[in-house]
């Protein structure tokens, strides 16, 4: 197994970098605008995200020159993951759950197959 190269390490921390941008647009007003109308809300949460969109899109692209489509989602899956749950319990003060092991062993066998040869 080689090292992992420039190109996706780029993609991954972009992705990680877009993905904690979007975890704060579609959760952080749940915390911070609880008292706001939700179209106010909404209108904060599509500011924030265009900003993830504009990391997301040139990672998506950059990636997908050494990851198939399935690969790219899978990663970005793990992403998901790997940024919601210290987001959930560090920001959100949600509780620590075994759940959150689990999903990420089955996360683990996602990747597995998806990029298995």
């Amino acid at each position: 197994m080689g090292m992992i190269s420039q190109p996706l390490l780029v993609t991954v921390l972009m992705l990680a970098v877009s993905n904690l941008f979007m975890t704060f647009a579609w959760y952080g007003h749940l915390k911070n605008m609880a008292s706001s109308p939700w179209y106010i809300a909404a209108l904060a949460s599509w500011g924030i995200a265009l900003f993830e969109y504009l990391i997301q899109v040139p990672a998506n692209r950059i990636g997908y020159t050494h990851l198939n489509l399935g690969q790219l989602k899978i990663l970005q899956e793990v992403i998901t993951l790997s940024v919601f749950v210290p987001f959930s319990i560090i920001y959100m003060n949600q509780p620590m759950k075994w759940d959150y092991l689990y999903a990420g062993l089955c996360m683990m066998g996602a990747v597995y197959f998806i990029f298995r040869t």
